[in-house]
């Protein structure tokens, strides 16, 4: 058996193992998601924590963890005569990204089908980690269709599982625990909710620590067992303070003040889920429970709110997580001092405003213009504030059901949901329970499979989008000032394609060449500070930039996701590609009918301003066979609406 790193033997990190050790006392919090940078420890703490968890009890050989009190009826282990529960370790079961859906949920039992020509249900992953933790490295990157098994697990409690002639449920209450990192993507809204505390870590700055890290990481290598011996006192006694703090819990109260100052906390940090006023209480009590105490304090739940709120209060894809600490301890101090009864005297409302007194308001008349630098030609504008298109749908978009997530469904994907079988003789995914049940109807006396009982898996998926925004950087969109209103522009659309999931990549053009500041992402907090940061001034490569955007679609095609490209710019091209002597404008016609033929979807928004206009946008345009906008003529709005169209 392989040796697990002792949890007691991690250096630093605190508010992460304090989490982990929250939810090992009440499991009903629902987990913890890890983000940080790689080499911080998550793995290493989240699998540390099974080791020193106290042991359940279970009847050996059980498929299910069925709780030896109420065990499964379809449980045959548990249900036998000879069935004795006996203590066993806390499950830890790894859920790969690659897992598919029926190991996950549970199948058809492909043994006993074989050699009993009879039906019984193979329990998943999910069952095995029933009572137990269900650990997933890098959440962020699991597949569409698994995180929607795990919403529905979270949510219930129990598995269901109703296909191809199947129809079981079987309890899951699984305890959470991911890991992430932020570089690779974001997690989805309602998984992200799911989790119940959340813990941001990064590795140590501190030399000392660091090295302390590595010295005892060396040692366990060396000699596993030996380490794990140095630090089974501690290991024990963290074990002992979690049995102790569970057998209490119960008996942990919360005064009626503490209980309305956790409903104020979430409504002072603008959390709208009301899930997050019951974790809070949850990990509170837990909190003061793991101290040995009977009593919630005030301080308990802001210990517990650091860990409850911060992902459950960015509304906004450009909003950063975190809480305001002042006003966090503000409140905390209030609610330490509680006011007094109603009708006691108040004598600091004599200090309040008095009718008719004037406040002084110099000081907002005395704010400064911004200064435009002088960094030789080139201007930085700033963005103005995405528009709030929460509201704004178009009519095929128009049901909460498609208000995030992908946006089109794809059957007869090669990943994705399994969403029935189909006879075919010639399967490209054989659907294995399916056939058998078919060869088991059509002769259950002799049974054997032949061609006909051959069954073809038809799988459905959400397909996403990459967006490649092309901008157009160059001198003649610095000279009108018109980048404010473009890069104003592009982060209404990222708002937008945060909220469906998309991907994002942003070129921008200026000078002697293409650059392209965003390679595909879902990341729209780094696409907006590339925004911010994008300098203009110089002239204007558009053949490079719709070369690099052929590329960068092209590298991206195999990923299966459907394109579409905007192009913001006036069209004036004065920079070729190669020779100095080529003709720019004809090089972009000719990139531009290349697109054309490669059937990418595009739109061009001419953001030309000259008294006398070139048109060149609208000829690009026609030579990509793109629709063609005037970028004067749109608002932020309108433009979401036509793009959302343009997706479909």
């Amino acid at each position: 058996m392989k040796q697990i790193y002792p949890f007691a033997a991690i250096v630093g990190q605190q508010q992460l193992k304090q989490a982990l050790l929250l939810c090992a006392v009440d499991p009903s919090i629902g987990g913890v998601l890890i983000r940080g940078d790689k080499g911080s420890a998550k793995s290493t703490a989240a699998r540390g924590l099974a080791a020193i968890l106290p042991p359940i009890r279970r009847v050996p050989g059980c498929a299910f963890n069925c709780d030896p009190a109420s065990p499964l009826a379809e449980c045959s282990c548990c249900q036998g005569e000879h069935a004795v529960a006996e203590d066993a370790a806390v499950p830890f079961v790894n859920l790969p990204l690659g897992a598919s859906e029926d190991r996950v949920l549970g199948s058809l039992d492909f043994e006993q089908a074989l050699k009993q020509a009879r039906q019984a249900f193979k329990p998943g992953l999910l069952a095995n980690a029933h009572r137990g933790l269900l650990y997933i490295d890098e959440v962020n990157l699991l597949a569409d269709h698994l995180v929607d098994v795990l919403l529905d697990v979270a949510a219930m409690g129990v598995n269901t599982v109703q296909r191809e002639g199947l129809s079981i449920s079987h309890p899951a209450r699984i305890t959470l625990l991911g890991t992430m990192n932020q570089e690779e993507g974001e997690l989805r809204p309602q998984l992200l909710d799911r989790f119940g505390l959340m813990v941001d870590v990064s590795a140590p700055r501190d030399a000392a620590i660091r090295s302390e890290v590595v010295r005892r990481r060396l040692a366990f290598e060396a000699d596993p067992q030996a380490f794990a011996a140095r630090w089974q006192a501690e290991s024990s006694a963290l074990q002992e303070q979690i049995r102790q703090a569970q057998a209490m819990l119960a008996s942990v109260t919360v005064s009626e003040h503490l209980f309305d100052f956790i409903s104020q906390l979430c409504c002072e940090f603008e959390v709208a889920s009301l899930r997050a006023d019951i974790v809070l209480h949850k990990a509170a009590r837990a909190l003061a429970a793991l101290d040995g105490r009977a009593q919630v304090s005030a301080e308990d739940i802001r210990t517990a709110a650091l860990l409850v709120l911060p992902h459950r209060r960015r509304r906004k894809p450009f909003e950063q997580s975190g809480l305001d600490q002042d006003k966090l301890d503000e409140l905390t101090q209030q609610a330490q001092n509680p006011p007094p009864p109603a009708g006691a005297a108040d004598d600091s409302a004599a200090t309040e405003q008095q009718p008719g007194e004037q406040q002084d308001t110099s000081a907002d008349d005395d704010k400064d213009e911004p200064s435009q630098p002088d960094n030789g030609g080139e201007q930085l504008f700033a963005a103005r504030a995405p528009q709030d298109i929460g509201t704004i749908r178009l009519a095929s978009h128009s049901s909460d059901s498609e208000a995030s997530g992908r946006r089109s469904t794809v059957l007869n994907a090669r990943r994705g949901h399994s969403v029935r079988a189909v006879p075919s003789t010639q399967p490209q995914a054989l659907a294995l329970d399916a056939t058998l049940r078919h060869a088991i109807q059509r002769n259950p006396a002799e049974f054997a499979i032949i061609r006909a009982d051959l069954h073809d898996k038809v799988r459905t998926a959400k397909q996403g989008n990459l967006i490649v925004l092309v901008v157009d950087a160059s001198g003649s969109m610095a000279a009108q000032q018109r980048m404010e209103q473009v890069k104003g522009t592009v982060l209404s659309l990222l708002q937008d394609a945060y909220q469906r999931r998309d991907q994002i990549a942003v070129i921008a053009f200026r000078g002697r060449q293409a650059e392209l500041v965003l390679p595909p992402t879902r990341q729209v907090e780094q696409a907006e500070q590339a925004l911010h940061a994008l300098p203009t001034g110089g002239r204007t490569p558009l053949p490079h930039a719709l070369q690099l955007a052929a590329a960068t679609l092209g590298r991206q095609g195999a990923q299966g996701l459907s394109p579409l490209l905007v192009l913001l710019s006036d069209g004036r091209a004065n920079v070729a590609l190669g020779e100095d002597h080529a003709d720019p404008w004809q090089q972009s016609l000719q990139l531009a009918g290349e697109l054309a033929d490669a059937a990418i979807p595009a739109l061009v928004l001419d953001t030309e301003q000259a008294y006398v206009k070139l048109g060149r946008a609208r000829e690009l345009a026609q030579a990509m066979r793109a629709e063609y906008l005037p970028c004067e003529q749109l608002s932020s709005e309108q433009l979401t609406i036509t793009i959302q169209a343009r997706l479909g």
